[in-house]
This record gives structure tokens, C-alpha cells and sequence, in this order.
């Protein structure tokens, strides 16, 4: 029997729920004997299959249109989606920026940092995406599975693969979301 294709992205977020997959350290190495790892932010290729993937994992709010066609490609693509982390299961600190008006945050963002030498200018080209206001994954997509946590817990992570390479939908119940 062939093995479950998994692939996951990112989006609006940190990268962290990412960093926390590859503390399961060496177990990655089970994950990997029972699970093809496809399309990943850290592997070459950057896109699930068009042929579509068992099991789309998503990292961080959706904030624009770029995260809302990944959104969208990676439901369209996958069997099962899961949410990681607490930017995509709830839109976690980038939907913070939701309480301002968004040419605020342009201004604050491109103009008025510390940063910023001499005149700062908004970027304004129609190939850049639109921002939008910051929602989590199932206000774009219907999810299957939510793990949250800011990032969750290596050993979560690793309770959700294993299961899911396994055929299983993972429970999570609060003995599984101990964080350290």
C-alpha cells in the first residue's frame, strides 16, 4: 500500500509551528518511514501535488490574497486539512493588525519606522497581493483537524502525524495539549 502524501505551507505567521515540526528531532524519522513528505517551505518542492496530497497542513492566518489562493489550492488539493498552530486556528497575533484601519498599518509599516531612511514609500504595484483582513484558515476553507498552540507542542505534532499517517483523525483532548 502506497504511503499517505502529506505537504504543508505557510502563510501569515512566523514560521513557528514549522520550527516546532522539526523539534520532533529524530522521530521525524518515523514520520518519514510512514508518510511520503511532499510539498514543504522546507523541502525544494513548494506546492502540493496536483494530483492532490492525503493530509495539507497550513501554518498562519490568511492575510491576503496570495494566502488566500494557498488557502484555497491546498483544500482543493487534500483530503484532510489540518490547522496548525494558533495564527491558523484562531489568526493568532497577526490579526492583531485587525484593529486598525489597514492604511494605518501601511503608514506605520512603510513610512514612519524607525527604520525607514528619508521617505518611505507604500509599495502600490498591481502584481503585489491585496491585503485583506487577517482570518484564520476555516473562515477561508473548511478544516478538518485544529492543533493549536503558539507554536504547539513538538510532541503534539507528533501525536498528530502519527496518526495521521495511521488513517486516523487525531482526538486532541487537553492531556494531549500540555505545553511546556
Amino acid at each position: 500500500m502506497a504511503k499517505p502524501k502529506i505537504a504543508s505551507d505557510w502563510m501569515a505567521g512566523c514560521a513557528g509551528c514549522h520550527m516546532s515540526l522539526l523539534d520532533i528531532d529524530e522521530r521525524i524519522l518515523q514520520i518519514a518511514e510512514l508518510v511520503d513528505i511532499r510539498a514543504t517551505p522546507i523541502t525544494d518542492l513548494k506546492e502540493p501535488d496536483e494530483s492532490g496530497v492525503d493530509v495539507g497542513i497550513l501554518e498562519g492566518g490568511i492575510n491576503n490574497t496570495a494566502n488566500e489562493e494557498v488557502a484555497h489550492k491546498m483544500r482543493k488539493r487534500c483530503k484532510i486539512l489540518v490547522a496548525l498552530g494558533d495564527c491558523a486556528v484562531f489568526g493568532g497575533v497577526p490579526a492583531m493588525r485587525n484593529f486598525f484601519k489597514m492604511e494605518e498599518v501601511l503608514k506605520r509599516a512603510y513610512i514612519e519606522t524607525e527604520s525607514t531612511d528619508e521617505e518611505g514609500k507604500i509599495p502600490d504595484d498591481p502584481e503585489l497581493a491585496k491585503m485583506t483582513k487577517v482570518r484564520a484558515v476555516h473562515e477561508v476553507v473548511p478544516v478538518d483537524v485544529f492543533v493549536p498552540g503558539c507554536p504547539p507542542d513538538p510532541d503534539v505534532i507528533f501525536y498528530v502525524l502519527s496518526e495521521l499517517a495511521q488513517g486516523r483523525i487525531p482526538e486532541l483532548k487537553d492531556d494531549k495539549l500540555q505545553w511546556h
